[in-house]
């Protein structure tokens, strides 16, 4: 065995142990994430702490509830936008939203929501087609300092320009900045649309799933697990579903190794947009 080889070894025994003890000790697990995308993130992790070596990481979690807390927010990816993608906006819009249109009330559910953006930008196009007030939004993520940012609705205003065009790439017939109002370099999105949301701690790893949604947001969650884990999460998100409802993940993500893919439909599979089939 080369050297190389042997350090390989050792590394895979160290992160191994870490995982266990976490799993123990705060009940979180790690293990079916995608290796390569988690031992990215724990060693960027170690370089912000000054440690070197992956086992350093068991005594520090096991007698530090911070630095774990820390760590855990590391490990939930927080990049988003307003309108991200906006051509899966505009099908949302103009496929999805009349069927809704239909329904007496609308149950959401936005999985993996990170800091709101995408929660908001839902919320704007909803009312704007007249059916916000009979819609109730569930935002959940696992990272608590993501949620609490977005429970409060303030975003840089460095990023308004780019949120203004995806807008209107997504069909957006308004002035999006009507939306906030911005003070002190940043932006605050109204609060009426907050009241249409529930933000709450959900982990797709371990927890349940929400009953009878209508629409299912999880859009570019899923590639940092593995593929049984993926399986899991879907399987927890079609359970959520009724019958007719709507499924949208990110356009890197695909259903194609899953049972659940018999169960739906195509609205727009290069948008990755799904609709389960009737009970």
């Amino acid at each position: 065995m080369t050297k190389t080889d042997s350090l390989a070894q050792l590394e895979h025994l160290e992160l191994k142990l870490l995982l266990e003890a976490i799993s123990q000790h705060y009940g979180y697990d790690f293990s079916d994430y995608a290796r390569a995308s988690m031992v990215r993130r724990i060693k960027k992790y170690m370089e912000s702490v000054n440690v070197n070596r992956i086992s350093a990481l068991i005594p520090l979690f096991l007698h530090d509830g911070q630095a774990f807390q820390t760590f855990v927010e590391s490990m939930s990816v927080v990049v988003t936008e307003m309108f991200r993608d906006p051509d899966v906006f505009k099908v949302l819009r103009e496929e999805v939203i009349p069927v809704l249109k239909t329904y007496p009330f609308i149950k959401i559910w936005h999985a993996g929501c990170a800091s709101g953006q995408e929660v908001y930008s839902i919320a704007i196009m909803l009312e704007e087609e007249g059916l916000l007030d009979r819609c109730q939004i569930y935002a959940t993520d696992f990272n608590d300092e993501a949620l609490r940012m977005a429970k409060k609705g303030i975003y840089p205003s460095d990023d308004v320009e780019l949120y203004e065009k995806n807008y209107r790439d997504s069909g957006g017939r308004k002035t999006l900045s009507d939306n906030w109002v911005s003070q002190y370099n940043a932006i605050k999105i109204n609060s009426r649309f907050a009241e249409r949301i529930t933000f709450a701690s959900h982990n797709l790893v371990t927890d349940g799933a929400f009953g009878e949604m209508n629409l299912v947001m999880c859009r570019n969650v899923l590639i940092y697990f593995n593929e049984q884990l993926q399986d899991r999460a879907l399987n927890l998100i079609n359970e959520s579903l009724c019958p007719r409802g709507f499924l949208c993940i990110g356009r890197r993500e695909n259903l194609t190794f899953s049972e659940i893919r018999k169960s739906l439909e195509d609205v727009n599979n290069k948008l990755r947009i799904y609709r389960k089939k009737g009970a």
